[in-house]
């Protein structure tokens, strides 16, 4: 059914509702799930966000996914691909009798279609569209894609739900889709933009047999409906969650953790490891096109300082500087000499050496992950201290996420990423990200680590890559941190991920 209220008044009704059901003898069949903010689009294509990458997963799919274990698996395709000898050639098969939310049935056409789009509007897709030569059918339910050259992340890509490699019906590609058609398990029902977005179970869905294991194998619709709330205020989203309001409530501030973790109505699910904070850096315009300027800026931020504010217990961050934590097969040392210097006096000299003349440096942030504005209110004092001026512009999440499209609008934007099982997944390292970090040096160590198939060749490559991300400051590592989402007593099914799925999940 489609939720029947205009405003916000009648949106607490309903979640209070839903509530006093969840407290009678039968099962829940809603989960609320307060999230950090609007998804600013429903087409995962044309999004790095992970709140887009939250959302849009329960009703678009993608060809592959990730099991729990990282490893690639089969979603809308029947198996892995037969991959040619010389690596240009991936035959994938295509699975039979799946259906849209329009009613069409999927074939080749529509995955073709599809992945043209991407390779054309994608931050991921473009990343690699000069790589790819065709991508046909070469049967009503088979796709050949032919490579000019061989690609090792390939299908860590077509797995990835951000900037996804989504799989819409032929007949509604164009440069904006609207409304978006999916395959997924649950479709939408009702959208008011800032208020909630409710979907509902889509009834032809057709499942995979295998047991579900991370977001591959089984998606077995339990709820009859899930509902995503924007909650942009952290602690209000801790609140609600104790107060049975809310089912599940994403990226919650880490001194909510006791409080959860003592609660009888709710408690604490910890991803540790979770991932890195990031100060993004604009390669295309402004102050940070000077490399110098670039080193001060490095050179002057307290890495620590920076975490211990934005997360004040060191049980949530490490002051880690290696790109990938111990463990990970991509961690090295290279380059991390230029980690956490702190050395203020060192970045005035540095300044001083570019002629800085006073321009201000445009740091782009927002609340609504409120650890990344505390981090940025330590960083601008230390940057004061060295010369810079600084601007601090806030705003909410979604606003963000338009204006760093425009290199015109800023100089740095706060962002952070999970730790990714492939690096080329981070989109960062790419010149045609929106940083547009690129130089001689890395665009040729990048080329040759991501069409590199022999992992102890690729490992030596990453940590070249490394290495020129530190010396030339592509972007700044601010430490790694662990995240804090929170469940209601009686919520099962969720698997702990960065981007958390709710078809399996039920609440007793």
């Amino acid at each position: 059914m489609t939720i029947p209220m205009t405003g916000k008044a009648g949106l607490l009704a309903a979640l209070l509702a839903g509530s006093a059901f969840a407290s009678s003898a039968f099962a829940q069949t809603t989960i609320d799930v307060a999230i950090v903010g609007e998804a600013d689009t429903l087409d995962p294509m044309t999004s790095t966000k992970d709140v887009v990458s939250i959302v849009t997963q329960h009703f678009v799919e993608t060809l592959y996914t990730f099991d729990s274990s990282w490893n690639i698996a089969p979603l809308l395709a029947t198996a892995l691909p037969e991959i040619s000898d010389d690596g240009l050639t991936y035959t994938i098969g295509i699975r039979d009798g799946i259906t849209f939310h329009d009613g069409s049935s999927m074939d080749a056409k529509d995955v073709v279609a599809s992945l043209n789009r991407w390779l054309s509007v994608a931050t991921r897709g473009k990343g690699v569209a000069d790589k790819v030569a065709s991508v046909e059918a070469t049967g009503d339910h088979e796709v050949t894609i032919t490579m000019t050259e061989p690609y090792s992340p390939l299908l860590s890509l077509l797995a990835f739900s951000n900037s996804a490699a989504a799989i819409y019906p032929e007949e509604i590609i164009a440069d904006t889709i609207d409304p978006v058609i999916g395959t997924g398990p649950y479709k939408i029902a009702d959208h008011v933009p800032d208020q909630y977005l409710q979907l509902v179970r889509f009834d032809d869905y057709v499942s995979r047999d295998e047991a579900s294991d991370g977001a591959a194998g089984a998606r077995k619709q339990i709820p009859d409906e899930i509902r995503f709330i924007p909650v942009p205020d952290a602690n209000t989203r801790v609140e609600g969650l104790l107060s049975g309001q809310f089912d599940f409530a994403d990226a919650l501030p880490a001194e909510s953790f006791d409080r959860l973790d003592a609660s009888d109505t709710a408690g604490p699910m910890l991803l540790k490891p979770f991932g890195w904070p990031v100060f993004a850096i604009n390669h295309k315009a402004g102050l940070l096109t000077d490399k110098t300027i670039r080193q001060a800026l490095q050179a002057a931020l307290p890495i620590d300082d920076m975490l211990f504010a934005a997360f004040g217990d060191d049980n949530f961050f490490l002051v880690d500087g290696p790109l990938y934590p111990e463990g990970w097969v991509w961690r090295n040392d290279t380059g991390v000499e230029y980690f956490n210097q702190n050395d203020q006096a060192k970045a005035a000299e540095l300044l001083k050496q570019a002629g800085y003349d006073g321009t201000p440096l445009r740091i782009l942030t927002s609340r609504q992950y409120e650890f990344h504005y505390k981090m940025a209110e330590v960083a601008k004092m230390a940057l004061e201290a060295a010369g810079f001026t600084v601007q601090m512009d806030v705003v909410d999440w979604a606003t963000l996420g338009q204006r760093r499209n425009d290199p015109a609008l800023w100089d740095i934007y706060i962002t952070h990423s999970p730790f990714l099982p492939e690096p080329a997944l981070t989109d960062l390292y790419s010149a045609s990200s929106r940083l547009g970090w690129s130089n001689p040096e890395k665009d040729a160590i990048l080329a040759k680590f991501t069409s590199e198939t022999d992992m102890e060749a690729r490992k030596d490559l990453f940590a070249e890559l490394q290495g020129q991300l530190f010396e030339d400051v592509g972007f700044i590592k601010i430490g790694a941190f662990n995240a804090l989402s929170g469940t209601r007593d009686g919520l099962t099914g969720v698997t702990a991920t960065p981007w958390p799925f709710f078809w399996n999940a039920s609440v007793e």
